[in-house]
């Protein structure tokens, strides 16, 4: 890719309540942001589909090694899924019909090339 930076969408718990010490997708965030890559948080409840098209209300991540203060937002925005390049799928149990849910509409993403 050229012209921008590659965009990593992250499904994951509420990034507030993460022990930031021993946490493994912050980790993972970090090294990415490190790479480069723009990352785009979302919650399981952020997910939706309209028309098919799998969507979610994304909001800027930016991560610090700092135990105090290891992420700040940005402004909420509702975007369609297939505009990220990857999504890291890190929801902890339990194992519901929401993370079923989850599962077919990143499939949905997938489909379309994420």
């Amino acid at each position: 890719m050229t012209g921008h930076a590659r965009r990593l969408g992250v499904v994951m718990d509420d990034i507030s309540r993460i022990n930031p010490v021993k946490d493994t997708t912050l980790a993972m965030l970090l090294e990415a942001q490190a790479r480069g890559w723009e990352l785009l948080y979302m919650e399981q409840r952020h997910l939706s589909a309209m028309d098919g098209v799998p969507h979610a209300v994304m909001r800027p991540v930016t991560v610090q090694d700092d135990e105090q203060s290891w992420f700040t937002l940005g402004p909420a925005e509702d975007g369609r899924l297939d505009s990220v390049d990857a999504i890291l799928m890190r929801k902890d149990p339990p194992f519901d019909m929401e993370y079923i849910y989850t599962t077919y509409l990143l499939e949905r993403a997938e489909e379309a090339g994420v």
